[in-house]
């Protein structure tokens, strides 16, 4: 359903954006490679259901919801309809992007202990991980806008501003709040499946992979 939802939003926006960019009266900037990038955004959405079809495994629900919301902010509405230029829109893309990966943390402790006791034995522990792996994530991403930024001569962190270079707190702020944006997300998503698993340790399933293929020494989960 949320597939369909976001893939008629993308369909509308071709079309309607379009009509017009082919008229010769774009609405915006750079519309052809907003046309591209939304395009390119219906064959991501799709991406999972692909995989998930001749894969070995099921997606995590709880993943899938915020990868929706995440590829609706980020593509629809932030490149589609220039939503980049409302405040602080980028964080609230840290945010939702630390949530995604603080997700995955999930998974990836399940797969690494290998057992489906988990959320009954430990979900305070698994919460833990799922936190710590969403806010690493955003601390390489943090280093990677660094490093690009001086290999490259680029302005990922925004430490300059009208070609000219910020001083002091003000050349921090993009990377410090980028920086709280991802914990925050993390531990939104952390605190999410603690309450999920304290409340009902079977809810775990929602948190993590699910095998297709199953056999004696497989567990039930990735």
């Amino acid at each position: 359903m949320v597939i369909y939802y976001y893939c008629r939003f993308d369909d509308w926006y071709i079309g309607y954006y379009g009509f017009w960019f082919i008229k010769g009266e774009p609405k915006f900037h750079g519309q052809l490679l907003l046309l591209i990038e939304v395009f390119i955004g219906i064959l991501i959405a799709i991406l999972p259901f692909v995989i998930e079809k001749f894969g070995y495994f099921y997606f995590p629900q709880v993943e899938l919801i915020f990868f929706y919301i995440f590829l609706y902010m980020s593509i629809f509405l932030g490149s589609g309809l220039q939503f980049y230029g409302v405040t602080f829109w980028d964080k609230y893309e840290h945010v939702l992007s630390a949530m995604m990966l603080a997700g995955l943390g999930f998974s990836i402790f399940q797969g690494l202990l290998d057992s489906r006791d988990n959320a009954w034995r430990a979900p305070f522990l698994m919460s833990l991980f799922a936190f710590s792996f969403g806010t690493a994530c955003g601390v390489f991403w943090e280093l990677y806008e660094f490093t690009a930024d001086g290999l490259g001569g680029l302005n990922l962190q925004r430490y300059a501003e009208a070609g000219r270079l910020l001083v002091g707190r003000a050349a921090l702020m993009d990377t410090m709040t980028d920086l709280i944006a991802d914990l925050t997300g993390a531990f939104l998503m952390a605190l999410i499946g603690y309450l999920m698993m304290k409340r009902d340790p079977s809810a775990s399933r929602h948190l993590v992979f699910k095998s297709k293929h199953q056999n004696f020494f497989s567990s039930s989960y990735f």
